[in-house]
């Protein structure tokens, strides 16, 4: 993933960034203080918002290889098991139901699968978004302060569950989060933003 000369205009705040250049499967950091443009930054890398100017290269991953988490998950008024297999059916993927059935698992899910997913605590929301998220495979995902607020127990099991998938799929990951401990344990660089720009 290269980003060249991208500026990007929201009312008074502007992103500038000259140059981003992610080339190696891992688990990457963007930190930065409130307001500093890193959701704007991510939501341009995904391709959720158009930059004013500038280049943005995926490198050959589309669309259906990108996947974008956040703090405050979309959850569809469904099933839980219909939420998690939701990206599935976009994509004409199928999947093995014991397949599904190890997603499921993976947060405890395994008996709920037919409960009414908007029933589900905020926390339990947060993971089946996160399920949902990773069950296709995808390429390149961006976690923007997805485990904020997460009890100790949940974010271990997040953490654990990125570095095996990560490591199996040769992924990247790029999550944005000011908790110092938890990027410190998993991730292999860490970008710093201030005012809409990198910082060397």
């Amino acid at each position: 993933m290269v980003l060249r000369d991208v500026k990007k205009s929201l009312g008074s705040f502007s992103l500038s960034i000259d140059n981003l250049t992610i080339s190696e499967p891992g688990i990457y950091a963007l930190i930065g203080p409130n307001g500093c443009g890193k959701s704007t930054l991510t939501k341009i890398i995904t391709g959720l918002l158009a930059p004013d100017s500038g280049t943005v290269d995926t490198e050959g991953l589309s669309a259906r290889d990108i996947t974008y988490l956040s703090r405050k998950p979309y959850i569809i008024e469904d099933t839980v098991y219909n939420n998690l297999v939701y990206p599935l059916k976009l994509r004409n993927i199928k999947l093995e139901e014991n397949e599904i059935a190890a997603f499921l698992d993976k947060m405890k899910f395994t008996q709920r699968g037919s409960e009414r997913a908007k029933s589900l605590s905020g926390g339990e929301q947060q993971k089946l978004a996160f399920l949902r998220a990773l069950i296709f495979r995808p390429k390149f995902i961006v976690a923007d302060e997805a485990m904020t607020s997460m009890d100790r127990e949940s974010l271990l099991l997040f953490e654990n569950t990125i570095i095996e998938e990560q490591e199996r799929e040769q992924s990247i990951w790029i999550i944005v989060s000011h908790h110092m401990p938890h990027i410190k344990r998993i991730c292999k660089k860490v970008y710093s933003m201030h005012e809409g720009k990198l910082l060397d």
